[in-house]
Protein backbone atom coordinates (compact mmCIF):
# COMPACT_ATOMS: atom_id res chain seq x y z
CA UNK A 1 0.00 0.00 0.00
CA UNK A 2 1.41 3.40 -1.01
CA UNK A 3 1.89 5.97 1.73
CA UNK A 4 -0.48 8.94 1.80
CA UNK A 5 1.24 12.30 1.55
CA UNK A 6 -1.77 14.65 1.58
CA UNK A 7 -5.37 13.85 2.44
CA UNK A 8 -6.09 10.51 0.74
CA UNK A 9 -3.49 10.92 -2.01
CA UNK A 10 -0.24 9.08 -2.43
CA UNK A 11 2.62 10.93 -4.09
CA UNK A 12 1.82 9.93 -7.66
CA UNK A 13 -1.85 10.89 -7.38
CA UNK A 14 -1.12 14.17 -5.61
CA UNK A 15 1.29 15.07 -8.39
CA UNK A 16 -1.40 14.24 -10.96
CA UNK A 17 -3.97 16.34 -9.12
CA UNK A 18 -1.75 19.40 -9.46
CA UNK A 19 -0.86 18.83 -13.12
CA UNK A 20 -3.83 20.20 -15.05
CA UNK A 21 -2.49 18.98 -18.37
CA UNK A 22 -3.26 15.47 -17.16
CA UNK A 23 -6.93 16.44 -17.04
CA UNK A 24 -7.28 18.25 -20.38
CA UNK A 25 -6.29 16.59 -23.65
CA UNK A 26 -6.59 19.94 -25.45
CA UNK A 27 -4.36 21.84 -23.01
CA UNK A 28 -1.55 22.75 -25.42
CA UNK A 29 -3.92 24.02 -28.10
CA UNK A 30 -5.81 26.13 -25.59
CA UNK A 31 -2.65 27.62 -24.06
CA UNK A 32 -1.41 28.51 -27.53
CA UNK A 33 -4.81 30.00 -28.19
CA UNK A 34 -4.35 32.63 -25.47
CA UNK A 35 -1.50 34.11 -27.49
CA UNK A 36 -3.34 33.80 -30.81
CA UNK A 37 -6.50 35.46 -29.48
CA UNK A 38 -4.45 38.17 -27.75
CA UNK A 39 -2.72 39.00 -31.03
CA UNK A 40 -6.10 39.26 -32.75
CA UNK A 41 -7.31 41.67 -30.05
CA UNK A 42 -4.26 43.87 -30.56
CA UNK A 43 -5.07 43.84 -34.26
CA UNK A 44 -8.56 45.16 -33.58
CA UNK A 45 -7.91 47.54 -30.67
CA UNK A 46 -4.42 48.70 -31.61
CA UNK A 47 -1.21 48.64 -29.63
CA UNK A 48 -1.85 49.07 -25.89
CA UNK A 49 -0.08 51.69 -23.82
CA UNK A 50 2.80 50.23 -21.82
CA UNK A 51 3.79 51.48 -18.37
CA UNK A 52 6.45 50.53 -15.86
CA UNK A 53 5.18 50.03 -12.33
CA UNK A 54 8.66 49.25 -10.98
CA UNK A 55 12.31 49.18 -11.88
CA UNK A 56 12.54 45.51 -12.86
CA UNK A 57 12.63 44.40 -16.48
CA UNK A 58 9.32 42.55 -16.18
CA UNK A 59 7.59 45.11 -13.94
CA UNK A 60 5.36 46.51 -16.66
CA UNK A 61 1.71 46.52 -17.64
CA UNK A 62 -0.24 47.07 -20.86
CA UNK A 63 -3.45 49.09 -20.86
CA UNK A 64 -6.23 49.22 -23.41
CA UNK A 65 -8.39 52.25 -22.78
CA UNK A 66 -12.14 52.42 -22.82
CA UNK A 67 -13.89 55.51 -24.17
CA UNK A 68 -15.26 56.79 -20.88
CA UNK A 69 -13.46 59.44 -18.84
CA UNK A 70 -12.46 58.37 -15.33
CA UNK A 71 -13.28 54.79 -16.31
CA UNK A 72 -13.15 51.75 -14.05
CA UNK A 73 -10.20 49.47 -14.68
CA UNK A 74 -10.01 45.69 -14.83
CA UNK A 75 -6.61 44.15 -14.13
CA UNK A 76 -5.89 40.65 -15.45
CA UNK A 77 -3.22 38.46 -13.85
CA UNK A 78 -2.06 35.64 -16.10
CA UNK A 79 -1.45 32.03 -15.17
CA UNK A 80 1.22 29.62 -16.35
CA UNK A 81 2.06 27.60 -13.22
CA UNK A 82 3.99 30.64 -11.89
CA UNK A 83 6.68 30.01 -14.52
CA UNK A 84 5.28 30.72 -17.99
CA UNK A 85 3.23 33.13 -20.15
CA UNK A 86 3.29 36.92 -20.04
CA UNK A 87 1.15 40.00 -20.54
CA UNK A 88 1.38 39.51 -24.32
CA UNK A 89 -0.55 36.24 -23.97
CA UNK A 90 -3.08 37.80 -21.63
CA UNK A 91 -5.19 40.40 -23.42
CA UNK A 92 -7.65 38.02 -25.07
CA UNK A 93 -10.44 39.37 -22.83
CA UNK A 94 -9.55 43.06 -23.26
CA UNK A 95 -12.16 43.79 -25.89
CA UNK A 96 -14.98 42.73 -23.61
CA UNK A 97 -14.07 45.37 -21.04
CA UNK A 98 -13.12 48.12 -23.48
CA UNK A 99 -16.44 47.74 -25.34
CA UNK A 100 -18.23 48.04 -21.99
CA UNK A 101 -16.45 51.32 -21.24
CA UNK A 102 -13.70 50.12 -18.91
CA UNK A 103 -9.93 50.15 -19.16
CA UNK A 104 -8.20 46.77 -19.29
CA UNK A 105 -4.71 46.17 -17.89
CA UNK A 106 -2.60 43.05 -18.36
CA UNK A 107 0.20 42.63 -15.82
CA UNK A 108 3.70 41.40 -16.42
CA UNK A 109 5.91 40.17 -13.60
CA UNK A 110 8.91 37.92 -13.18
CA UNK A 111 8.23 34.20 -13.13
CA UNK A 112 9.92 31.26 -11.41
CA UNK A 113 12.81 30.57 -11.09
CA UNK A 114 13.98 34.17 -11.70
CA UNK A 115 12.25 35.31 -8.52
CA UNK A 116 10.68 33.58 -5.56
CA UNK A 117 6.93 33.19 -5.29
CA UNK A 118 7.00 35.71 -2.46
CA UNK A 119 8.67 38.26 -4.71
CA UNK A 120 6.17 37.54 -7.48
CA UNK A 121 3.26 38.19 -5.12
CA UNK A 122 4.98 41.42 -4.11
CA UNK A 123 5.25 42.53 -7.74
CA UNK A 124 1.54 41.96 -8.37
CA UNK A 125 0.60 43.91 -5.27
CA UNK A 126 2.96 46.72 -6.25
CA UNK A 127 1.39 46.89 -9.71
CA UNK A 128 -2.07 47.33 -8.23
CA UNK A 129 -0.78 49.98 -5.82
CA UNK A 130 0.85 51.78 -8.77
CA UNK A 131 -2.44 51.78 -10.68
CA UNK A 132 -4.23 53.24 -7.65
CA UNK A 133 -1.65 56.01 -7.21
CA UNK A 134 -1.45 56.82 -10.92
CA UNK A 135 -5.13 56.46 -11.77
CA UNK A 136 -5.60 60.12 -12.66
CA UNK A 137 -2.83 59.97 -15.26
CA UNK A 138 -4.46 56.85 -16.70
CA UNK A 139 -7.87 58.58 -16.80
CA UNK A 140 -9.04 55.78 -14.52
CA UNK A 141 -11.14 55.84 -11.37
CA UNK A 142 -8.95 54.69 -8.48
CA UNK A 143 -12.11 53.84 -6.55
CA UNK A 144 -13.07 51.25 -9.18
CA UNK A 145 -10.11 48.88 -9.53
CA UNK A 146 -11.15 45.28 -10.17
CA UNK A 147 -8.96 42.24 -10.74
CA UNK A 148 -9.10 38.74 -12.14
CA UNK A 149 -6.65 35.91 -12.46
CA UNK A 150 -6.47 32.44 -13.92
CA UNK A 151 -4.71 29.35 -12.53
CA UNK A 152 -1.52 30.53 -10.81
CA UNK A 153 -2.79 34.02 -11.63
CA UNK A 154 -5.88 33.27 -9.55
CA UNK A 155 -3.59 32.52 -6.63
CA UNK A 156 -1.90 35.89 -7.21
CA UNK A 157 -5.27 37.64 -7.48
CA UNK A 158 -6.41 36.01 -4.25
CA UNK A 159 -3.15 37.07 -2.60
CA UNK A 160 -3.88 40.63 -3.73
CA UNK A 161 -7.44 40.65 -2.45
CA UNK A 162 -6.24 39.30 0.93
CA UNK A 163 -3.56 41.99 1.25
CA UNK A 164 -3.43 44.31 4.23
CA UNK A 165 -3.28 47.35 1.96
CA UNK A 166 -3.06 49.84 4.82
CA UNK A 167 -0.12 48.15 6.50
CA UNK A 168 1.83 47.32 3.34
CA UNK A 169 1.10 50.30 1.08
CA UNK A 170 -0.73 52.91 3.17
CA UNK A 171 -3.73 52.51 0.86
CA UNK A 172 -7.41 51.89 1.66
CA UNK A 173 -8.37 48.40 2.82
CA UNK A 174 -10.72 48.14 -0.17
CA UNK A 175 -8.16 49.21 -2.80
CA UNK A 176 -9.43 46.26 -4.86
CA UNK A 177 -13.19 46.60 -5.31
CA UNK A 178 -13.87 43.12 -6.68
CA UNK A 179 -12.06 39.98 -7.82
CA UNK A 180 -12.69 36.99 -10.06
CA UNK A 181 -10.41 34.08 -9.14
CA UNK A 182 -10.58 31.31 -11.73
CA UNK A 183 -9.13 27.82 -11.30
CA UNK A 184 -6.66 28.78 -8.61
CA UNK A 185 -4.78 27.35 -5.66
CA UNK A 186 -5.57 29.04 -2.37
CA UNK A 187 -3.84 26.71 0.11
CA UNK A 188 -0.23 26.04 -0.86
CA UNK A 189 0.36 23.11 1.52
CA UNK A 190 -0.46 20.43 -1.08
CA UNK A 191 1.76 22.26 -3.59
CA UNK A 192 4.61 22.06 -1.09
CA UNK A 193 4.06 18.30 -0.88
CA UNK A 194 3.75 17.79 -4.64
CA UNK A 195 6.23 17.54 -7.51
CA UNK A 196 5.60 21.23 -8.22
CA UNK A 197 7.70 22.12 -5.22
CA UNK A 198 10.84 21.18 -7.11
CA UNK A 199 10.56 24.61 -8.72
CA UNK A 200 8.19 26.54 -6.42
CA UNK A 201 10.40 25.70 -3.40
CA UNK A 202 7.96 26.53 -0.64
CA UNK A 203 8.72 26.15 3.04
CA UNK A 204 6.36 26.26 6.02
CA UNK A 205 6.71 30.03 6.46
CA UNK A 206 5.91 30.74 2.82
CA UNK A 207 2.93 28.37 2.85
CA UNK A 208 1.51 30.32 5.78
CA UNK A 209 2.29 33.76 4.36
CA UNK A 210 1.27 33.11 0.75
CA UNK A 211 -1.85 30.94 1.13
CA UNK A 212 -4.82 33.29 0.61
CA UNK A 213 -7.22 30.95 2.42
CA UNK A 214 -5.33 31.70 5.63
CA UNK A 215 -5.90 35.45 5.32
CA UNK A 216 -9.53 35.77 4.23
CA UNK A 217 -10.28 38.10 7.13
CA UNK A 218 -8.56 40.87 5.17
CA UNK A 219 -10.95 40.69 2.22
CA UNK A 220 -12.86 43.94 1.77
CA UNK A 221 -14.66 43.39 -1.56
CA UNK A 222 -16.83 40.85 -3.36
CA UNK A 223 -15.01 37.78 -4.67
CA UNK A 224 -16.11 35.31 -7.33
CA UNK A 225 -14.37 31.93 -7.16
CA UNK A 226 -14.67 29.80 -10.29
CA UNK A 227 -13.56 26.34 -11.42
CA UNK A 228 -14.28 24.13 -14.39
CA UNK A 229 -16.40 21.01 -14.08
CA UNK A 230 -13.61 18.96 -15.63
CA UNK A 231 -10.74 20.15 -13.47
CA UNK A 232 -8.96 17.88 -11.02
CA UNK A 233 -10.67 17.01 -7.75
CA UNK A 234 -8.10 19.05 -5.85
CA UNK A 235 -8.57 22.22 -7.89
CA UNK A 236 -12.33 21.98 -7.44
CA UNK A 237 -11.86 21.37 -3.70
CA UNK A 238 -9.53 24.36 -3.46
CA UNK A 239 -12.21 26.58 -5.00
CA UNK A 240 -14.96 25.24 -2.73
CA UNK A 241 -12.84 25.57 0.41
CA UNK A 242 -11.72 29.10 -0.42
CA UNK A 243 -15.26 30.24 -1.13
CA UNK A 244 -16.48 28.62 2.09
CA UNK A 245 -13.73 30.32 4.09
CA UNK A 246 -14.65 33.71 2.63
CA UNK A 247 -18.33 33.10 3.35
CA UNK A 248 -17.52 32.07 6.94
CA UNK A 249 -16.02 35.54 7.43
CA UNK A 250 -19.30 37.10 6.33
CA UNK A 251 -17.77 38.45 3.13
CA UNK A 252 -19.67 38.50 -0.21
CA UNK A 253 -18.59 35.53 -2.33
CA UNK A 254 -19.92 33.59 -5.31
CA UNK A 255 -18.82 30.05 -6.20
CA UNK A 256 -19.05 29.32 -9.92
CA UNK A 257 -18.93 25.84 -11.46
CA UNK A 258 -18.11 25.98 -15.15
CA UNK A 259 -20.25 23.21 -16.59
CA UNK A 260 -18.56 21.14 -19.31
CA UNK A 261 -15.39 23.26 -19.09
CA UNK A 262 -11.87 22.26 -18.17
CA UNK A 263 -9.07 24.25 -16.53
CA UNK A 264 -7.92 25.88 -19.75
CA UNK A 265 -11.33 26.51 -21.31
CA UNK A 266 -13.13 28.33 -18.52
CA UNK A 267 -11.00 31.48 -18.60
CA UNK A 268 -11.96 32.09 -22.24
CA UNK A 269 -15.48 32.90 -21.00
CA UNK A 270 -14.04 36.14 -19.57
CA UNK A 271 -13.81 37.45 -23.12
CA UNK A 272 -17.56 37.77 -23.81
CA UNK A 273 -20.20 39.93 -22.09
CA UNK A 274 -22.53 36.94 -21.89
CA UNK A 275 -19.75 34.50 -21.04
CA UNK A 276 -19.77 32.75 -17.67
CA UNK A 277 -16.95 34.88 -16.24
CA UNK A 278 -17.38 37.91 -18.48
CA UNK A 279 -20.87 38.47 -17.13
CA UNK A 280 -19.67 38.14 -13.52
CA UNK A 281 -16.70 40.48 -13.97
CA UNK A 282 -18.75 43.17 -15.71
CA UNK A 283 -21.49 42.87 -13.10
CA UNK A 284 -18.93 43.49 -10.34
CA UNK A 285 -17.96 46.67 -12.16
CA UNK A 286 -21.55 47.80 -12.67
CA UNK A 287 -21.29 47.29 -16.43
CA UNK A 288 -22.57 44.89 -19.04
CA UNK A 289 -25.66 42.73 -19.01
CA UNK A 290 -26.19 42.64 -15.24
Amino acid sequence: MRAKVFRDYDQAELDRQYDQRAWAANAVALINGYSTYSEAVRGRLGVPQAYAYGDGRAETLDIFRGQRANAPIHVFIHGGAWRALSKRDSVFAAENFVRAGAHFAALDFDVLPYVTLEQMVGQVKSAIAWIYRNAAALDADRERIFISGHSSGAHLAAAAVTTDWRAEFDLPADTVKGAVCCSGIYDLEPVRRSARNTYVQLDDRQVEALSPIRHVGRIASPVAVAHGEHESDEFRRQARDFAAAVEAQGKPVELIDGKDLNHFEIINTLAAPDGLLGRVALHQMGLGLG
